[in-house]
């Protein structure tokens, strides 16, 4: 007679060899498994130091080169100063506005960091019912703060 556990094993087994067989074949046979990359680490446990100094030391490096990426106080000021240089009249009300072809020039101007702000895509986020096809510079600039 047979134990619970072997026929645990044993139910297993079948279940796992009918599957593979449904399934058509076995998991080894697939070769973009193996292409597949590792997504998820566990966390050290409490007695594994050496990877808890390393999660702690990746985690600050990866934190300063995110830091190295926002734009700094002068670097705001620069871009502020670009923007409301290259604005497009008429205004609206007291709102400065700049269209596309003077915000790529403001981008060309503004520095690499600012680089990643000056899309199509971001304009056109911005871009509501203005006539002459413009957005609000303070809108852009309080993106550009929020986002970078």
């Amino acid at each position: 007679k047979k134990s619970e556990q072997e026929l645990k094993d044993e139910e297993m087994e079948l279940f796992t060899k009918y599957y593979m067989e449904w399934k058509g074949g076995k998991k080894s046979d697939n070769v973009s498994y193996a292409n597949i990359p590792r997504f998820y680490y566990r966390l050290p446990a409490e007695d594994e130091i050496l990877l808890q100094k390393l999660r702690e030391e990746s985690r600050a490096v990866f934190l300063q080169r995110k830091s190295r990426e926002l734009l700094d106080n002068e670097e705001l000021q620069n871009l502020w100063f670009l923007l409301d240089k290259h604005q497009t009249s008429p205004m609206i009300g007291e709102e400065a506005m700049i269209n596309y072809e003077n915000f790529l020039k403001v981008g060309e101007k503004a520095g690499p960091k600012c680089k990643q702000f000056f899309t199509a895509k971001i304009f056109a986020k911005l871009l509501h019912n203005d006539p002459y096809g413009r957005i609000s510079i303070m809108q852009f600039f309080n993106y550009v703060m929020r986002k970078g």
